[in-house]
């Protein structure tokens, strides 16, 4: 389907998904399904739950900790974009964590740089690609230009999402005779892997501590025997948590703060942090690899994929995985505060490390045997 905004404005967002009913898989069953190589992660998705009054409050305090960074990463952004971007503007965002910062930047270059955007959702998933039907769709149907896709994503860890995407937009062109731009923007690159970045901070993005109600109400996306050869990826749509919904009004809450960033940021500082230093991204990247290497073996792991470095993928471990270790390096940081409560109510050592290169990092259990 198309013209589907979840619970953003119909405006915000086109998500090209193909809404499902899926059966739930435990977390138990579904961890050992991936690791023991039975079924594709994408294939199945656990019960979601709603976060309780007291992580809620959690993602307020993050909000106000953290909004002001998270809207001036996006102003940055957008400024980028709106110079390097003289023509047409197609925001593609990954979803589920690209899409609050697609909503975000449309929003911004629309209000702040007097710019046409469309934006669109598409799936991306590891080891499989990108939605090649709903990039048809954008270029075909609603006659988008290939040069003009941005691709929009909260942020970078590993770098798998940033090669898997260079790696399918480059033969979906090759396939279909197109120039699609495989250019990524990501508010935090701490894999130092994206095209544009405004930080290579490991700081808490408010958006990317809760799940779907902070997200229009759409699941992780889901690609199994009912997703046909001719259909976009599969979601859920969470009706049943519309009156716990948060996704408009965070979405309210970080451009009540742009006018006062736009006043704040002079043109040079915009510029200043506006493009990825290669430099900075080469060394980022390798001390961040250097890292999650130690923690394999620390926990004897072979495989890489049970390292989730940085507070974002840590909290996805926590949330959605079955983790075995939680690494900070500093108790006392204000955004890693959720990741201490989900570590103590599953009952998950935290290991003070000060002198890791990032605020956090989790380990999965290994389910395997």
């Amino acid at each position: 389907m198309h013209n589907f905004s979840g619970s953003y404005l119909s405006d915000d967002v086109n998500f090209l998904v193909k809404l499902i009913n899926v059966k739930e898989t435990s977390l138990a069953d579904k961890e050992k399904a991936i690791q023991t190589g039975k079924a594709h992660y994408s294939e199945m998705i656990s019960k979601e739950y709603l976060p309780t009054s007291e992580y809620l409050d959690l993602f307020e305090h993050l909000t106000e900790i953290n909004g002001k960074q998270m809207a001036e990463a996006i102003y940055v952004i957008a400024s980028h974009i709106n110079d390097t971007q003289p023509d047409e503007i197609t925001l593609v965002s990954l979803l589920r964590a690209g899409t609050p910062v697609g909503v975000l930047l449309k929003r911004t270059l629309e209000k702040h740089f007097n710019r046409d955007v469309k934006h669109y959702s598409v799936s991306i998933v590891r080891d499989r690609g990108i939605d090649t039907n709903a990039l048809d769709y954008i270029l075909n149907e609603d006659k988008r230009k290939g040069s003009g896709f941005v691709f929009v994503d909260g942020w970078t860890a590993k770098g798998v999402i940033t090669r898997e995407l260079k790696h399918y937009v480059a033969k979906y062109n090759k396939d279909r005779g197109t120039c699609v731009s495989d250019k990524l923007v990501v508010l935090s690159d701490i894999g130092g892997t994206a095209d544009v970045t405004a930080s290579y901070d490991d700081y808490a993005i408010p958006s990317g501590i809760l799940n779907s109600t902070v997200s229009g109400l759409v699941s992780r996306s889901i690609w199994n025997e009912q997703i046909g050869d001719k259909d976009f990826h599969g979601v859920i749509y969470y009706k049943e948590f519309e009156d716990q919904d948060r996704t408009l009004l965070f979405v309210d809450k970080i451009m009540g703060l742009m006018p006062d960033i736009e006043v704040a940021l002079s043109t040079n500082s915009v510029s200043e942090y506006s493009c990825s230093n290669p430099e900075t991204a080469k060394e980022q990247h390798k001390s961040l690899m250097e890292y999650v290497h130690a923690l394999m073996e620390t926990y004897g792991e072979t495989d890489i994929n049970m390292v989730k470095p940085g507070i974002a993928e840590a909290t996805r471990v926590m949330l959605r995985r079955i983790p075995k270790a939680l690494h900070i390096k500093d108790t006392s940081k204000g955004d890693i505060a959720h990741l201490i409560r989900l570590a103590k109510d599953k009952d998950i050592p935290v290991i003070i490390d000060e002198e890791m290169p990032l605020n956090a990092a989790a380990v999965i259990s290994n389910v395997r045997d």
